[in-house]
């Protein structure tokens, strides 16, 4: 029986388990990456280790996210990044640089290899082959200090490309076909898999922008074969020697399959306010925009903007229409500027933001009141952008760039004859921005520098034999991380300092929620399907800790914010009956009586409901060893306790 190309990368860095459906396995990891909106936390959980050096292969430290400077707090947080990277051997790219997930594939990504970053949308390195992982900053820490990243074995989703990209339809458009036929719960415990004759007809950024969005599928990871296109991409980076040809066997055997004629999909939009609710954008040719913004880690890339430039050129944005561009990194800003496309952007009224995530994370550029945003962006959550009531839709640079033109949505196939943009033979390589470590014999002399602003991470005590608590909050379903943690240009700065940010837990669903878990001591969180979906910040798992939040029993989760609720120590609980969600209302005093007892020994755990009189069966959501863990209070405790 054939391997897939996923099983592959699996079993050369398995280090404990057995790869099998729905087991725990632990895997060497080669490469980690962190950015500065979750760095600073996982660089503090990384010195608590008290590991002198990183074990890995490759560290980078990103700052792309906090680059908005309105206080002392994020260029403090950077400074404290450069000298802790300084120290324990990590790469450091400078702000300015560029944006983590687009300066990894261009300068760093290897075929084959193993990644995990504390940002969500990392599975963009499976463009280049590597298997890739978003998870919380807890688990890159680990990953640094030489341990093992663990992960539930997933299904394999074969998705066998046929076909290739009509004109005026792209890379982002096929993705998001994928999410209007899966939803943004389908990739749940699944890892997709790539293969087919249409793979070769797409472009390394087109696959890469593929892969992040597999992010909100809710896929444990996205890859696609490495073959000589890879090899022409990385040759064209000058890094042609970390080539590998990777793929998967012919006679390989997949837990699931679908196709995809690449030649039949359309020109598409994700609408207000969820990856998955798309449509065609010939259905909403004429309505009225206000704003288009183009760039984040989704589309960004050399390709990208010079395919926007060339829709652009020669002409002018719509009077009605605010159009901003950020280039996805130095490199990218550079080769537009010597080519003369940065000109023809400028020319046309777009405003060009400096190389970072900008509005994608809620840095800026929110649009007005009830505004109609269109952006080449991976997230259209409600209030993502800063604006309350914006409505945002997810659509590809050719349709963003075509849209700002008429000032309403436009088809992109009604600009005529399309203009083939190829990868360039040669990149422009300058990695001047991108600071070295210290050598293992200066490191000791390098001295970490920490603003007032960086707060100790809290860290949770063993779990009790028994809990009592109220339902200090009840949500629905699809509830996000940004809704638990919120980001946006007024509040990132305080990343490093949870007890600021416990100020603003699920802001968006109920301001009163951090005074109540004040005045009760904390409780229990009641959610719906697919709670903890988005983004990776293990904050949305700290800052509750902080409140005294002790578990969570919802509907179903999300896998890195399930994870990062084991790592704080966090009991995630599920309803065995899905009924019963509607039995508990906001308030009720709830009981797990020897819930310690029951977790370690693989009890059946009952939940009462003491104001209602009755009792329901929960199910934890946890590995073995993730009940190690939340007995001994999260993984610090844990890993403490094996040393």
């Amino acid at each position: 029986m054939g391997k897939t190309l996923t099983r592959k990368i699996l079993e050369k860095h398995l280090k404990s388990g057995e790869i099998r459906l729905g087991t725990d396995i632990g895997l060497k990891i080669d490469q980690t990456l962190t950015q500065d909106a979750t760095g600073t936390m996982a660089y503090l959980e990384f010195e608590a280790m008290g590991v002198p050096r990183v074990k890995t292969e490759r560290s980078v430290a990103y700052i792309d996210h906090n680059t908005l400077q309105t206080g002392f707090e994020n260029a403090d947080d950077h400074r404290y990044i450069q000298s802790v990277a300084k120290k324990h051997g990590i790469w450091f790219s400078r702000p300015g640089n560029g944006i983590c997930h687009q300066v990894h594939l261009e300068r760093f990504g290897i075929p084959g290899k193993t990644l995990i970053g504390s940002d969500s949308h990392t599975p963009t390195g499976g463009g280049l082959g590597m298997l890739a992982f978003g998870a919380g900053g807890l688990d890159v820490a680990v990953a640094m200090g030489g341990g093992e990243y663990h992960i539930t074995v997933s299904k394999v989703l074969k998705v066998e490309l046929t076909g290739a990209l009509s004109p005026w339809v792209s890379a982002k458009d096929a993705i998001l076909e994928l999410l209007r036929r899966l939803s943004v719960k389908g990739g749940v415990g699944r890892i997709l898999e790539y293969t087919g004759p249409g793979v070769a007809t797409l472009t390394v950024p087109e696959r890469a922008t593929i892969t992040n969005m597999g992010t909100e599928l809710g896929a444990t990871t996205s890859v696609f074969p490495s073959d000589e296109v890879t090899r022409a991409f990385l040759a064209a980076q000058g890094r042609e020697a970390d080539w590998t040809p990777l793929g998967a066997d012919p006679d390989a055997v997949y837990d699931e399959e679908m196709t995809v004629d690449l030649s039949a999909i359309e020109p598409l939009a994700a609408c207000p306010h969820s990856p998955d609710n798309v449509r065609p954008i010939a259905e909403l040719a004429g309505n009225k925009i206000d704003q288009v913004c183009i760039g984040s880690c989704t589309n960004s890339s050399y390709l990208d903007l010079m395919r926007v430039a060339s829709i652009l050129k020669g002409k002018t944005v719509h009077p009605s229409v605010s159009l901003v561009i950020a280039p996805g990194s130095k490199q990218v800003y550079t080769m537009l500027a010597q080519n003369g496309a940065l000109a023809d952007l400028i020319a046309s009224g777009a405003r060009i933001l400096e190389c970072a995530c900008g509005p994608c994370i809620g840095m800026g550029q929110s649009p007005n009141s009830a505004g109609i945003s269109l952006r080449t962006f991976n997230r259209n959550f409600e209030g993502r952008s800063g604006t309350a009531d914006g409505q945002v839709y997810l659509v590809s640079p050719e349709t963003a760039a075509a849209s700002a033109l008429t000032g309403v949505f436009t088809d992109p196939r009604t600009l005529g004859a399309f203009e083939k943009i190829e990868i360039p033979a040669s990149f422009t390589v300058n990695d001047n921005m991108i600071v070295a470590p210290a050598s293992k014999e200066e490191a000791d002399s390098v001295e970490v520098l920490r603003g007032p602003n960086i707060k100790p991470f809290p860290v949770s005590g063993p779990l009790p034999e028994s809990i009592t608590a109220k339902a200090i909050l009840k949500v629905g379903d699809n509830i996000t991380t940004d809704h638990i943690m919120p980001a946006g240009a007024k509040i990132l700065p305080y990343r490093s300092n949870i007890p600021y940010l416990s100020n603003f837990c699920f802001g968006v669903c109920d301001k009163e929620f951090p005074a109540r878990c004040k005045q009760e001591g904390g409780g229990i969180v009641i959610g719906g399907a697919n709670y903890g979906q988005g983004s990776s910040r293990e904050h949305a798992a700290l800052v509750p800790l902080y409140l005294g939040v002790k578990a969570v029993l919802a509907k179903s989760y999300a896998r890195i914010h399930c994870a990062n609720l084991a790592n704080a120590g966090i009991l995630a609980l599920q309803f065995k009956n899905e009924s019963d969600y509607d039995r508990i209302d906001q308030m009720d005093v709830l009981s797990l009586p020897d819930i310690r007892r029951a977790i370690k020994e693989k009890l059946p755990i009952l939940l009462r409901d003491e104001t209602k009189g009755f009792e329901i069966e929960v199910i934890p959501v946890m590995t073995d060893r993730e009940r190690a863990m939340v007995a001994a209070g999260g993984l610090l405790n844990y890993t403490k306790s094996l040393s």
